[in-house]
């Protein structure tokens, strides 16, 4: 398929992460946010990831140009979004927030443009609410950190069309990742089954069951997993953890998502994991 002209709303760690993968892939990129300084800081990391995949050997310098031809920082969103195929959204999981921005997008992307949300866990349907055409959105969730993780998840909900899910595979494909297809459903697969598995392994730490290293050493050893639960965490951040688990304990009530005390209170002390330094690790630059 032609390479499509895509959009990224929000400059953050999954924003850029998104960016850099469809530029990589040879997708015309245009990468905006609301803050100067997160654009900015984006650029940075686009550039560092770049260069340690030249240092790896896993990219070469002709990758390294074409994400420079490629990509573009836009600092307002009506030039960001001008003569998009796609848009996808990469902003704070706030329902709210989500619906006023894609009310905007909607408005001033090209009408044929798919719009698209990375929301991890919520309602892609009472997102798309906010549009006069519900079914243009769908969910498409990338994983963190992007560049390595081949996973997205793409969400229908009861108005999608099966040719807009057709269309955005494609697209998953085009950038070299696979693409899973999932109802609408509070946490989806992958958030509702990973958020257990990390919550359960922060349970057995208040119990005294093992260590955090230990937990982590049993589920990357014994069933092959690339990273322990309780690392994970401090990847993604214990914040946005802690989110997850209590909107899927509000929407579903069961009891293996309610958020442990010992979640709530690292996140209370400011402890959100690799972000700030300190997690259920301490974290530095070697780490």
């Amino acid at each position: 398929m032609t390479h499509p002209a895509v959009a990224v709303v929000g400059a953050g760690t999954m924003g850029h992460g998104i960016a850099y993968a469809a530029a990589l892939a040879g997708c015309p990129v245009r990468l905006t946010d609301a803050s100067a300084a997160v654009l900015d800081a984006a650029r940075e990391r686009i550039e560092s990831l770049l260069a340690g995949g030249l240092q790896r050997g896993k990219l070469t310098e002709n990758d390294r140009a074409r994400v420079h031809a490629t990509l573009e920082f836009v600092p307002a969103l009506p030039g960001a979004l001008q003569g998009a195929d796609l848009v996808i959204e990469a902003v704070v999981e706030d329902l709210a927030v989500k619906q006023r921005l894609f009310a905007e997008i909607e408005r001033r992307a090209p009408p044929a443009a798919l719009l698209a949300t990375n929301t991890s866990s919520l309602s892609v349907e009472q997102i798309a609410a906010a549009l006069k055409d519900p079914a243009r959105l769908l969910g498409m969730h990338f994983f963190n950190p992007v560049h390595l993780m081949r996973l997205v998840e793409i969400v229908r909900h009861a108005r999608t069309p099966e040719t807009y899910v057709e269309r955005v595979a494609s697209i998953v494909r085009l950038l070299g990742k696979e693409p899973i297809v999932v109802h609408d459903s509070p946490g989806f697969a992958s958030s509702r089954l990973g958020l257990v598995l990390g919550l359960e392994a922060m349970r057995m730490v208040e119990q005294g069951v093992a260590n955090v290293e230990d937990i982590d050493r049993a589920m990357e050893l014994g069933y092959n997993h690339p990273m322990g639960p309780l690392k994970l965490t401090d990847v993604v951040g214990l914040d946005v953890r802690l989110a997850i688990a209590e909107y899927l304990h509000k929407t579903l009530g069961q009891s293996q998502f309610e958020p442990p005390k010992i979640l709530r209170d690292k996140v209370a002390r400011g402890e959100l994991g690799k972000k700030s330094g300190r997690g259920f690790y301490a974290w530095s630059e070697s780490h």
